[in-house]
């Protein structure tokens, strides 16, 4: 068994080719100091709050702040439930353990990349996806009408409701499916209807793939790829669902790291953002039931669109974090 050194500062335990790496390797040497000092997940958990605040990070992905950026990172690196961070904060936890966490923490703030893609997970509704830098990170309001509480209003049977009667909705098309998360997620609520995505980037196509695979969904959701409606031409939907790029350029030139990480053309739309719903409303019509509709996320420019379109009749509906954007 390999000895650590006597009486040379190293921590107990330390082996001898630790030691050497740790010698050569200050930041090694460093993050595993910090990690002796960490002992609970509270501990950990207020070290990444302090970290990611004094680095300036940007916090934009379905994460809004410090705090619940550090809890995801630790929850999911320590394979732990993401929705339950109060049961664990006093446990103890192994030297492993806190390198590991260490080790992604400061990974966070010197690649200025999101969390989600340190730890390849994503989850909307709780429902998880596999999710690298091949595809944007899944954030869209569409995954909480979807799924959340208000999908019931939305597309229930309740007085109101878009859809009258959910289980008659037989064919969805998903344009811009990105990780294929949206599609997946309108297979699991629509239990009667298969699913089409389109997606035009090669390198989303195939984490879009792995989704619907993990998901045991090949049979009701079929991908294709292309430019919005050309691979489904002559296809007729009950419900089009749309997130596509719909930033600015200049805005996309302005991107923070954290932004600017992922797939320039996932957020690209054109010089004022509208290039794409502009392609999506005009050629709807043409893919749509007669009781068809779209249901679309655009951003903030619900005013510019009312005014292209004085002869459409917008129906905007909010979600808990927004207005009027889809």
């Amino acid at each position: 068994m390999t000895r650590g050194f006597a009486g040379s500062g190293f921590a107990k335990g330390t082996t001898l080719s630790m030691a050497l790496c740790m010698s050569l390797n200050p930041a090694a040497s460093a993050m595993q100091t910090t990690a002796d000092a960490l002992l609970t997940l509270r501990d950990c958990l207020r070290f990444a709050v302090s970290r990611f605040t004094q680095a300036g990070l940007v916090h934009g992905h379905g994460i809004t702040n410090a705090l619940d950026d550090a809890a995801f990172l630790i929850l999911e690196t320590l394979h732990l439930p993401v929705d339950q961070l109060e049961p664990w904060l006093d446990a103890r936890l192994l030297p492993a353990e806190r390198l590991a966490l260490v080790e992604i923490i400061e990974k966070r703030v010197s690649t200025r990349k999101p969390s989600v893609y340190l730890v390849q997970k994503a989850y909307i509704q709780g429902v998880p996806f596999f999710i690298d830098e091949r595809v944007i990170v899944p954030r869209s309001y569409l995954g909480e009408m979807l799924a959340g509480p208000l999908a019931p209003t939305l597309f229930g049977p309740e007085e109101g409701s878009l859809i009258g009667e959910p289980h008659s909705v037989t064919r969805i098309l998903d344009l811009c499916t990105g990780s294929g998360c949206l599609a997946i997620l309108a297979a699991l609520h629509f239990e009667n209807a298969t699913v089409d995505g389109v997606e035009l980037s090669n390198e989303a196509m195939a984490v879009a793939k792995r989704n619907v695979a993990e998901h045991g969904l090949e049979e009701r959701v079929r991908l294709f790829q292309g430019d919005l409606f050309k691979p489904v031409k002559g296809e007729g939907y009950d419900l089009i669902i749309a997130n596509p790029p719909y930033v600015a350029r200049a805005v996309v030139e302005a991107f923070p790291p954290e932004y600017a990480a992922e797939p320039r053309m996932a957020h690209l739309g054109g010089e004022d953002g509208l290039a794409l719903v502009r392609r999506i409303i005009d050629g709807a019509r043409q893919h749509l039931t007669p009781e068809g509709g779209l249901l679309c996320e655009i951003g903030e420019d619900r005013a510019l669109l009312e005014a292209e379109y004085p002869d459409l009749n917008f129906l905007w509906l909010d979600s808990t974090e927004s207005e009027g954007e889809v």
